[in-house]
């Protein structure tokens, strides 16, 4: 087993990349695009942005090291069976889940509006998690995926810092992974919420993992040589 040496908050953290993968949270038209259940919550989407080329570029150092890449999308079936009474209760009828609008019937499963933006666009052979509710371990198949695969790092970035983002950190945590979270791919419709959040995540020593930034994860990830392309056989 060799491990590579990323730098971060609260301190270093070395990763075995062979047993890694990178996680993006929620890159949705939904989230990111005027029209999508952000912006009926009266959010400015744009402020999302900021994470999208951070990402980009994790996706594709990624990919040309072999490391394996996890998307997830929010939404419910048409029929919002697996929606909690509440949540489709949330703001005026006409922007409320399910409700149509400019990109289809918002943060429902199928409808353009629920696809990830083009620029982060899923390529063959990466799974994509469809959850309905903010973390990704909450009824999906994820945990078992990472556990026939011997996964024990998450490299997590994706929207919103303080929602989604963290959500998933936490339950991450509570199943015994690592989370290396990139900070700048992350962001939030309230930066002090994305500044915070942040916090949280490497306050008392790691309380629930490392925070780190794209350039340091891609710099490791180059350096790691071998063990990047070991990561191949653990192709999920």
């Amino acid at each position: 087993m060799r491990r590579s040496r990323i730098s971060a908050e609260p301190f270093a953290i070395e990763v075995d990349f062979a047993r890694a993968v990178f996680l993006v949270i929620d890159m949705q038209r939904d989230f990111l695009e005027p029209g999508g259940f952000g912006a009926a919550l009266g959010n400015d989407v744009s402020l999302l942005r900021r994470a999208v080329g951070p990402c980009g570029a994790m996706l594709a150092g990624a990919r040309a090291a072999g490391l394996p890449v996890i998307h997830t999308r929010e939404g419910h079936r048409p029929d919002l069976a697996d929606a909690p009474p509440a949540k489709p209760l949330r703001g005026p009828p006409e922007k409320r889940i399910g409700a149509k609008g400019p990109m289809g019937r918002i943060l429902v499963r199928g409808e353009p509006g629920h696809d990830i933006i083009p620029e982060l666009a899923p390529i063959p052979g990466e799974p994509v998690i469809d959850k309905p509710g903010k973390g990704a371990f909450f009824q999906t198949d994820l945990d078992l995926m990472l556990r026939n695969h011997g996964i024990e790092t998450l490299l997590v970035a994706g929207v919103t810092t303080e929602v989604c983002v963290h959500t998933t950190v936490r339950e991450a945590n509570d199943r015994g992974y690592r989370c290396v979270v990139l900070g700048d791919a992350c962001a939030s419709y309230f930066p002090e919420f994305h500044a915070v959040g942040l916090r949280m995540i490497a306050a008392q020593g790691g309380i629930f993992g490392w925070v780190s930034t794209t350039d340091a994860v891609l710099a490791a990830l180059a350096a790691d040589g071998p063990a990047t392309k070991a990561a191949k056989e653990h192709a999920l």
